[in-house]
């Protein structure tokens, strides 16, 4: 028998309100504007800010179709598509026929923008470092571990309670 206790309605009042909580702030600085222009600046990149999560996000999730980048970043599809198109034109990514279905077309990042993302990468690499400093290894390792499960929770459960 396991010595781990399951989560128990007792508690779950108090702990989703510490969870969402907990999210609004990260949430919170992770949607700063400067917090991106910082880390373009540390990565040595020029790039318009409204265009660096997706640069991003198309990197970490391509081939990935606008659609799904919209609802990613919380914007509409005109304006992601718009923006898509800019990059585009700037040869970060490149738009590609979907395999299963050859109307739709996923953006996927170009030479160019791998450059600039493993810039970002090196960035926030250096950048957390300064923030890990005083943690042990396997703190950093739990916290990724259990972000995860918690991420892959929240995705299968649709109007997550953890939302705005």
């Amino acid at each position: 028998m396991s010595s781990r206790k399951k989560v128990h309605n007792t508690h779950i009042g108090a702990w989703v309100r510490d969870l969402h909580e907990v999210l609004i702030d990260i949430v919170s600085v992770v949607n700063q504007p400067q917090r991106d222009e910082a880390m373009m600046q540390e990565a040595g990149i020029a790039l318009d800010r409204a265009l660096f999560p997706l640069l991003v996000l198309i990197e970490r999730r391509g081939p990935i179709g606008v659609g799904d980048l919209a609802d990613a970043v919380g914007r509409d599809y005109t304006t992601v598509s718009r923006q898509v198109a800019k990059l585009q034109s700037l040869n970060l990514v490149e738009r590609r026929k979907g395999e299963s279905d050859r109307r739709v077309h996923k953006a996927v990042i170009a030479p160019k923008g791998k450059t600039m993302t493993d810039a970002v990468d090196s960035a926030r690499e250096r950048t957390a470092l300064e923030i890990f400093h005083s943690w042990d290894d396997q703190d950093v390792s739990e916290l990724i571990r259990l972000m995860r499960k918690f991420a892959e929770a929240i995705k299968e459960k649709p109007g997550s309670p953890f939302s705005s």
